[in-house]
């Protein structure tokens, strides 16, 4: 494979015009393609077979005009000290600002005076307004009569707040990319030693990445698409873009300075670096690819998304690169030594500098010499910063996670502060009476079994007043026609919380007999429902995946599954760069503890300009508005610093030095079976090194 690649990277080099143009046109396309194809975003997802969703199934089948899930808007009004919402005139302005936000869409706006929502005082109060469509589907108009709404209370002397789904802040994740491939260009620009190399590298990656988020994009026209996998891929796209750039920019300046021509340091380069390159690109498709066994359709999207933009990032290092940097000619490699090169070593690329003794030599001396105290360090870092782990809490992002400037955070606060954190997640207990031989019996039963369970419970809302002889018989009317009655249950804890997710599980249990002593069914729905089934499916699921291939206020429910998945993939960048180094090394005939460190020396350099890259894109994302993408962006920027110099620097070398020779040995007929892909470039390299071309170049493949 290694000559192939040679052979492709000198095709490229010297071909530039063509394969720069042919990239350029795949852009243009996709672009295109994106601004005139693109659909919306869709955040909701649906997990069959769960108890929550089984609920909402159940209300949609029997009730098909009913929307279970369009947005939500939560306004939130309080008077000012010592006045109240209960007047006349202030019900009057709550009712004029209510018809104001009424657009074609809303389905019902609650009334807080009849459904109780307003505070003992009479100066806090909150309605929830409904809508026929998720948030995505609105219309700017609904928006601008909601604002004014809440405008038109705030010139009245009210605080209005509104919150809920319907209306989401919008987010500056501009600022993310920019910062990213800020940080990204300083850190190449120290490593080369020179603007041009550096930023040649990053306009590969922002080309590799461009083509891959409007492919994405324009997808969106045709299947429904989370709004969380254009940015996933974005993410990953500019991270390992511009690492596999680095890498084989790297290699190319290395060659350059061992002698040979520019045409055959590019050969080599893409012929050695880039066999790593391919490598590691595939464990990272393979594991985001992977994330389709858990059959959960927006980890599939956001897995296919990822590997769609990095095998991309791949094709662009292995073809685009080369064109690029053969039009920047021999300015490429002038400029002064880089500064982190020359921090990091005394030289830097000097083929056989046994005498060069660089910080990363010297560590890799140590870590062979000290192999078995260093692992041991090694792994007990490890399980202690693993220790979290054991008390992690799964849950679903709320507005209690939002920024604290938004409407969404404020309202939340507004009204746990007034009605108990468990207001902001109701869970609802829908009663299916279609086998009840007296569905109002039924019912009552179910509200009485409830109502038994005191623990964190606020309050209780039957489906009916059974003081209310009008109430029980809307209530049979209803049971006739639909056959189910829902009962709202307002917990004492927030969503999130871990009472609250138990409170789940004892309203089931203690309802798991209701169908044998009544016929009716009865099901626990809600967010905060939801998100325990999922923890609960994920957390089954979680294992699968593992075996498939080879994680952590609450985590987003997705956040373990997928960072398993990239932090796996990504993780075996690092080690197909540092270990093909090192058996480079040990195939030409370098003692297998002396290849380690002579492999690390030329390779640690790279692997951590690389991982200080990835950590500060991934970082960067981090602080964006977006919980999801905020708390995957950290938790990469976390794995990536903690793999790249705990386990690759410091772990895998002294493992390697405790295994030594028998670390490369293979089972004879295990060796015959498998092809020789020559990742490391020895038939290659003696190739080149040979006077006369070989007959039959297959061999080399």
């Amino acid at each position: 494979m290694a000559w192939l690649l040679y052979k492709i990277g000198r095709w490229c080099f010297g071909h530039r015009t063509v394969v720069i143009a042919g990239w350029l046109l795949v852009l243009i396309g996709t672009a295109m393609g994106s601004a005139t194809l693109s659909g919306p975003t869709q955040d909701s997802f649906s997990m069959p077979g769960l108890e929550s969703t089984r609920a909402f199934d159940l209300i949609k089948e029997r009730t098909p005009q009913a929307v279970t899930d369009g947005a939500t808007a939560q306004v939130v009004i309080q008077a000012p000290p010592g006045q109240q919402l209960t007047t006349d005139a202030v019900k009057k302005q709550i009712a004029a600002a209510v018809k104001t936000a009424t657009t074609a869409h809303v389905t019902g706006v609650t009334d807080p005076f009849t459904t109780g929502t307003v505070t003992p005082d009479g100066r806090t109060a909150y309605l929830t307004v409904n809508y026929d469509r998720p948030a995505v589907m609105l219309d700017a108009s609904d928006k601008d009569a909601m604002d004014h709404a809440a405008s038109t209370l705030r010139a009245d002397g009210l605080t209005a707040v509104v919150g809920g789904n319907a209306f989401p802040a919008t987010e500056h994740g501009a600022s993310a990319e920019v910062a990213g491939i800020v940080i990204a260009l300083v850190v190449l620009a120290i490593t080369f030693g020179s603007l041009l190399a550096a930023g040649m590298s990053l306009l590969t990656a922002l080309i590799g990445v461009g083509i891959g988020l409007t492919g994405i994009t324009t997808l969106t026209g045709f299947v429904e698409l989370s709004s969380t996998t254009p940015i996933l891929a974005l993410m990953l796209g500019l991270a390992v873009g511009i690492d596999y750039s680095l890498f084989v920019m790297s290699r190319y300046r290395q060659e350059i300075k061992s002698g040979r021509s520019r045409e055959d340091a590019m050969g080599v380069a893409i012929g050695t670096a880039g066999s790593a390159v391919v490598f590691a690109g595939l464990t990272v498709i393979i594991a985001l690819v992977g994330l389709a066994v858990c059959n959960i359709s927006f980890l599939t999207q956001m897995g296919l998304g990822g590997a769609a933009t990095v095998a991309v990032a791949v094709l662009i290092s292995l073809t685009l690169l080369p064109a690029v940097v053969g039009v920047g000619g021999s300015r490429v490699t002038g400029g002064r030594q880089g500064l982190l090169t020359r921090w990091l070593a005394k030289r830097a690329g000097i083929p056989g500098g046994e005498g060069v003794r660089t910080v990363g030599r010297r560590w890799a001396d140590f870590v062979v010499k000290h192999r078995v105290s260093t692992l041991l360090a090694g792994l007990g870092v490890a399980v202690v910063i693993s220790i979290p782990v054991l008390s992690m809490e799964i849950a679903l992002p709320d507005d209690g996670t939002a920024p604290a400037e938004t409407g969404q955070r404020q309202a939340y606060d507004l009204i746990s502060q007034n009605f108990g954190a468990g207001a902001n997640g109701p869970l609802l207990v829908v009663v299916d009476t279609q086998g009840a031989k007296d569905p109002v019996a039924a019912v009552r039963a179910a509200t009485a079994i409830v109502e038994g369970v005191h623990t964190d419970i606020t309050a209780v809302v039957p489906a009916a007043d059974p003081s209310n002889p009008s109430a029980v018989t809307a209530l049979s009317q209803q049971l006739q026609a639909v056959n189910f009655a829902s009962i709202t249950v307002i917990p004492r804890s927030g969503p999130s919380a871990a009472d609250t997710k138990q409170l789940v599980s004892t309203l089931r249990d203690a309802l798991a007999g209701l169908e044998n002593q009544t016929g009716a069914r009865a099901l626990v729905t809600g967010s905060t429902a939801v998100g325990v089934d999922i923890a609960a499916s994920l957390s089954s699921a979680l294992p699968i995946y593992l075996i498939v291939l080879d994680t952590t206020g609450p985590v987003v429910f997705l956040l373990p599954l997928l960072l398993t998945g990239i932090l796996f993939g990504l993780a075996m960048d690092y080690e197909v760069f540092l270990v093909t180094r090192m058996r480079e090394e040990f195939v030409h005939g370098t003692p297998a503890r002396q290849a380690i460190a002579v492999g690390f020396q030329y390779s640690a350099r790279v692997v951590t300009a690389a991982a200080i890259i990835m950590i500060g894109v991934f970082g960067a994302f981090s602080l964006g508005d977006n919980v999801i993408i905020k708390s995957i962006g950290f938790g990469l920027a976390i794995g990536v610093l903690a793999d790249a110099f705990l386990v690759r620097m410091m772990i895998v070398p002294a493992l390697m030095a405790i295994v030594g020779r028998h670390m490369w040995s293979l089972p004879r007929w295990l060796d015959r079976i498998l092809p020789d892909l020559d990742i490391e470039g020895q038939a290659l390299t003696r190739h080149l090194d040979e006077p006369a071309v070989p007959k039959k170049v297959d061999s080399l493949l």
